[in-house]
């Protein structure tokens, strides 16, 4: 597996990350585990997880920190700490109370110190934060993030779901007051999702050097082409996967991403991921799995890329931009 450079970081990561979101929930501790090995052994180095993993499951949110608590045990079980990039983010709820989610200072730094203390780790390589949190000022925010860099606590800071203009006004604090700046971005993208990416976030990133991981980069399982036809809706996920994206226009994707990968021996997973991996602003997608055989899947994208034509025959089939340049120029 290739590594590239963390924006403009010293860090080199995997050309996948490995999500953790379905640790504790969907994949127990040993399947927890047993994927993080499979994704090692195949060349990846880059995790990434957040503090409100899973705090959705029991009453109290007593389920946050799950899958940050899994990764500490699989990293002193394995002895591999230095040779993993860990990601982790802060924001969301974990506890009741006008104190139990938000950016201010003080709770990112104890947050932060929650997270070491989950991960069993004296560092975090890549501290992100998770949404922008508008009632408190970003100067605030980034003051505690410069506190846990000045620390060692922290080594690089990121932000995932922030608006451009956000985005933007963080670089300039960050040079104001010559604090920390963001090396990494996390957006929601795919290729049924481009819009909320690429219009003003896209831009930002290319011009600023900031290395881009994408989350859902296969739309929630229906770039998989499982959904496609109406099929497998059991679950409420899957149900709302096939309303919103299987119809004329999605199915017409799925066409696409066969037509290429049958050609190049790829499935439309592995298709979907290479399109993105294509991508010149992009540093690794993030994948996630249940199982090491369903992991198998999105680490056959390794190294796999597409050519021109490939490229804007999916560019077309997604139809967007529609009356603007090329947007890989």
């Amino acid at each position: 597996m290739h590594l590239r450079k963390l924006g403009a970081s010293a860090l080199n990561v995997s050309e996948l990350c490995l999500g953790t979101m379905q640790f504790g929930w969907t994949a127990d501790e040993a399947a927890s585990f047993a994927i993080m090995d499979a994704f090692v052994a195949a060349g990846g180095n880059f995790i990434d997880t957040a503090d409100c993993y899973t705090n959705w499951l029991t009453p109290g949110l007593a389920g946050g920190g799950a899958a940050e608590e899994i990764i500490g045990r699989w990293m002193q079980a394995r002895d591999n700490r230095g040779r993993i990039v860990l990601a982790t983010k802060v924001r969301g709820r974990m506890t009741e109370g006008p104190d139990g989610e938000g950016l201010k200072r003080t709770r990112v730094i104890r947050c932060c110190e929650d997270s070491l203390r989950r991960l069993q780790v004296d560092y975090i390589d890549l501290y992100q934060l998770h949404w922008a949190d508008l009632a408190t000022p970003i100067e605030e925010t980034l003051g505690a993030l410069d506190a846990l860099v000045r620390a060692g606590k922290v080594r690089y800071i990121g932000a995932s779901n922030y608006p451009a203009w956000r985005l933007m006004e963080a670089l300039w604090r960050s040079e104001q007051h010559g604090s920390p700046r963001f090396v990494s971005y996390q957006p929601e993208y795919s290729l049924m999702e481009r819009a909320g990416f690429e219009v003003e976030a896209r831009p930002l990133c290319l011009h600023y050097g900031f290395g881009v991981i994408a989350y859902s980069p296969l739309a929630a399982g229906f770039l998989t082409g499982k959904y496609r036809g109406g099929q497998d809706v059991q679950s409420a996920r899957a149900k709302f996967v096939t309303k919103k994206y299987a119809n004329a226009h999605g199915c017409a994707v799925i066409d696409q991403l066969e037509a290429i990968g049958c050609a190049r021996g790829k499935t439309i997973a592995q298709t979907a991921l290479a399109w993105l991996l294509s991508n010149p602003v992009m540093t690794a997608p993030i994948i996630g799995a249940n199982t090491p055989a369903q992991l198998q899947e999105s680490l056959g994208a390794a190294g796999y890329r597409l050519d021109a034509a490939e490229l804007a025959a999916l560019n077309a089939v997604t139809d967007y931009p529609k009356n603007t340049r090329p947007i890989w120029d």
